[in-house]
């Protein structure tokens, strides 16, 4: 388990990496981190991404340039087979590489490693979303040459990037030459036939998985002296891409160009005479397009159109729209800290990851790592519904919007995986990127049936917060009937009479318990899915007829299905232990001995990369919070009383082996008093990709941890809910913080909402204002006046954090005692 303190020094070099509100900041170059660098530094909108590699290209984790969706398919072969597996590999693939802007001097390349540099700086500037370089290179025989570079990937034109470089001799005349180059990169090889770093590095599930044949077929390659196109087709996927590059030199030095245009590489080799003082200025115009089966020629053209139109808009403006984009998307979005420097650049940072992840990604998901990296081959999993969608629905709703809907274009592929399930309804695979379950190990993977619950919780959330009616009656209830006919399918009735509605053979969200019976989150989420869609179904057929008539038709509803819902949402079992105060994970979660967390070496750590998936679920250890997590997202059905306990007993079994983790601790832990524990969780939790908290911030952004951010944020320290129609307020400011600020869409109005130590402060930016609920008092919120609650503390403070040693002894229901240990290794 990562345990850091409140206080974020230490966990970044803030001599390299200084605190800035707005900008992340790298005042010296190092080759020993790159892969997190170019995680860092990566530019995307949802669409299109290119990591943060170093122009000239040489130097590399792992060279990265990203289109959502764009993937390779591949045989899945299983030591064994049974029926029902995933039969189908996906995987996102790295596309063909326009970033490389290679410089020599006197025929002397720029490499970093070895450059002598008088002066670097690199930033990423978040509100106007440039990638900025500057350096001052000394080449080995003593000239001096200035290097400017930016590098932008377009939030307003989907399918564009925009680079300049700029060379300036300060000290003598001497050859220059400039390479700009569209470079395939084949079998995770570089141009020089060196392999990545990013596949040498032994076992781990969370990295992408590797091609062994050739993925891109060539199709197109043209090249004239300001323009590059090549075009592919993938071998098993038949998906198709284009990308084009315009390269403008501007230079008073005397230059000519050579161009060349071959299968994987097309290049503009400028070669000027340059003069000190004359600056050399290159501008790229990058564009891609992608499709699932257009012809590539096709593709060359829309290329051929984006980047026409770039050059007739130009390169400022293309900017000067860009900062306009992110001046929207900040006036939405910002959370403010003041007083906490390192803390608000990296919620910042964070915040903007989630713009880049999401923004652009129109009729597609959003991947676990983003653009920027190619871990986790470019799924996407029910993270983007519980930790990434709360941010959109309440700051960007129409891209909240896109992404359930993106959920309803995959159901007919949900229908036939439940129907291969044995079960009716649709069952949503738990990673995807074409719509069918890519999972190849079930027990983690396709037995988390809960991500039905979970796509009809963020779909609900939606709705109930935009007042979106119109896609819930045409599009949505979709979802939630058939999600509710998978739970009514899947559950059964005992036949002893017990009365009580149970589902066996799940995994929830912790993976290191799998494939048990009445999963504490699933029945919870289940019994929420069941009455929604029951509720759903309800209304339309009272206020919507003609709505529901033709729902009837297209799913063959039948009279009596919601009521069968509702029963077995009243009757749902939900498991809970008498003897020791708490809800069980499952119902033989408490038969099993605690691992002893405390005593288990840090170089055994992450559990997963070092003992057996028998050996780890034998006993009561989390990967993420499970129980945590139901208190959170259906925290109206539980008790304070039991919130605490469950809460005291699950924190010291939870080894935050998973990113996801944190941010719902923090959460709970804030919301039952533990507040130091909470911002712990908190900072721990920003701080996961900008201090390689988990050692694998080279594979991408973690952009399920960085949505939880805000949901920290927002639900935690702001203490706003949502789960019972009102927005309600109950806030946990930490005590270190002199304020926290941020925003909320709520039904058409955006809400600027203020907690201070002693009181909370809500005014409408946006709209006519709305009513709130806060600590029980109503509360109504119109434009241009602040209303103001006075607060008297910020609830429960309980001190230091719960204790295995608290839970070891404890005696379950049938009087045996529970005891902790560490599996030999």
């Amino acid at each position: 388990m990562i345990r850091r303190t409140a206080d974020e020094r230490g966990t970044v070099d803030r001599l390299r990496f200084p605190a800035d509100p707005w900008r992340l900041v790298e005042s010296q170059f190092s080759a020993e981190d790159l892969g997190v660098t170019e995680t860092l530094f990566a530019v995307a909108n949802g669409y299109l991404g290119m990591r943060g590699n170093v122009e000239e290209g040489r130097e590399s984790h792992s060279h990265g340039t990203f289109v959502n969706g764009f993937h390779e398919t591949w045989p899945i072969r299983h030591a064994e087979e049974a029926y029902g597996f995933a039969r189908v590999g996906q995987t996102i693939v790295n596309v063909p590489d326009a970033k490389v802007i290679r410089l020599y001097v006197d025929d002397e390349p720029l490499l970093l490693p070895v450059a002598d540099l008088i002066d670097y700086e690199r930033s990423l500037d978040l509100q106007d979303g440039v990638l900025r370089r500057e350096l001052l290179w000394r080449t080995p025989s003593g000239k001096r040459v200035q290097i400017r570079s930016q590098r932008m990937v377009s939030f307003v034109e989907r399918h564009l990037a925009v680079m300049t470089f700029e060379v300036t001799l300060l000290d003598a005349a001497a050859p220059v030459a400039i390479s700009s180059q569209i470079l395939n990169r084949q079998d995770g090889q570089d141009e020089y036939h060196v392999r990545s770093a990013s596949l040498g590095e032994g076992f781990d599930p969370r990295k992408t998985n590797q091609f062994t044949g050739r993925v891109l077929q060539p199709q197109t390659q043209f090249g004239d002296d300001e323009r590059l196109v090549l075009s592919y087709r993938c071998t098993n996927s038949g998906m198709t891409l284009a990308v084009a590059a315009d390269d403008l030199l501007e230079t008073e030095n005397e230059w000519d160009v050579r161009t060349l245009a071959e299968d994987d590489l097309a290049k503009h080799v400028f070669r000027v005479h340059a003069e000190p003082g004359r600056p050399i200025r290159l501008t790229k115009l990058v564009a891609y397009h992608t499709s699932r089966g257009v012809p590539s020629r096709e593709l060359v053209d829309r290329c051929r159109r984006t980047l026409d139109r770039a050059r007739e808009t130009g390169v400022e403006a293309q900017l000067a729209l860009q900062r306009e984009w992110l001046d929207d998307f900040w006036a939405r979005s910002d959370v403010e800290i003041p007083g906490q420097p390192g803390v608000q650049q990296a919620v910042r940072w964070n915040l903007f990851q989630l713009a880049q992840a999401t923004a652009r990604a129109e009729g597609n998901g959003v991947p676990a790592k983003g653009l920027t990296g190619s871990g986790y081959s470019g799924h996407y999993f029910w993270d983007t519904e519980i930790y990434v969608l709360p941010f959109l629905t309440y700051t960007s709703p129409r891209y909240a919007r896109n992404a359930l809907r993106f959920r309803y274009q995959m159901l007919d592929a949900a229908r036939r995986r439940a129907a291969e399930l044995s079960q009716k309804g649709a069952l949503f695979p738990w990673r995807t990127i074409n719509g069918e379950e890519a999972s190849a190990y079930y027990a983690a993977g396709t037995a988390q049936y809960h991500i039905d619950a979970d796509v009809s919780y963020a779909l609900v959330q939606y709705v109930r917060t935009t007042g979106d009616e119109d896609f819930l009656r045409r599009e949505a209830a979709d979802i939630l009937v058939e999600t509710a006919r998978m739970w009514e399918d899947l559950g059964f009735w005992r036949a002893n009479g017990d009365d009580n509605f149970h589902i066996h053979g799940v995994t929830g969200p912790d993976e290191y318990t799998t494939v048990v019976n009445d999963n504490l989150f699933t029945n919870v989420m289940a019994r929420f899915n069941l009455r929604a869609a029951a509720y759903v179904v309800e209304r339309m057929k009272a206020d919507h007829p003609e709505d529901y008539a033709r729902l009837v038709d297209r799913l063959s509803l039948g009279a009596y299905e919601a009521a069968e819902w509702v029963r077995a949402a009243d009757h749902m079992s939900i498991p809970y232990a008498e003897s020791i105060g708490i809800h069980p994970q499952d119902s033989h979660f408490l038969e099993r001995e605690i691992w002893d967390l405390a005593h288990t070496p840090e170089d055994k750590r992450p559990l997963l990369l070092h003992y057996h998936p028998l050996v780890i679920y034998r006993y009561q250890v989390l990967k993420q919070a499970d129980v945590v997590l139901a208190l959170f997202l259906q925290g109206q059905h539980f008790s304070a009383e039991e919130k605490l306990a469950d809460f005291e007993y699950y924190d010291p079994l939870t080894t935050g082996d998973s990113t996801l983790s944190g941010v719902v601790q923090s959460i709970v832990a804030a919301e039952v008093g533990y507040h130091e524990l909470a911002l712990e969780y908190f900072v721990s939790s920003i701080f996961v990709d900008l201090a390689n908290l988990h050692a694998n911030a080279s594979d991408g952004v973690h952009v399920a941890s960085a949505g939880g951010t805000w949901s920290a944020l927002a639900y935690g320290f702001g203490g706003m809910r949502d789960s019972e129609g009102d927005l309600t307020f109950d806030p946990r400011l930490p005590q270190e913080w002199e304020s926290l600020t941020f925003r909320v869409q709520w039904r058409g109005s955006r809400l600027r909402v203020t907690v201070l130590p002693d009181a909370i402060e809500l005014d409408a930016e946006t709209g006519d204002g709305a009513q709130v609920v806060v600590r029980g008092e109503q509360v109504k919120v119109v434009p241009g006046e602040v209303a103001r609650v006075a607060l008297d503390g910020q609830g429960p403070v309980r001190p230091g954090r719960p204790s295995l040693r608290a839970l070891s002894g404890n005696r379950r229901e049938d009087g045996t005692l529970i005891t902790a240990t560490v599996p030999h290794s």
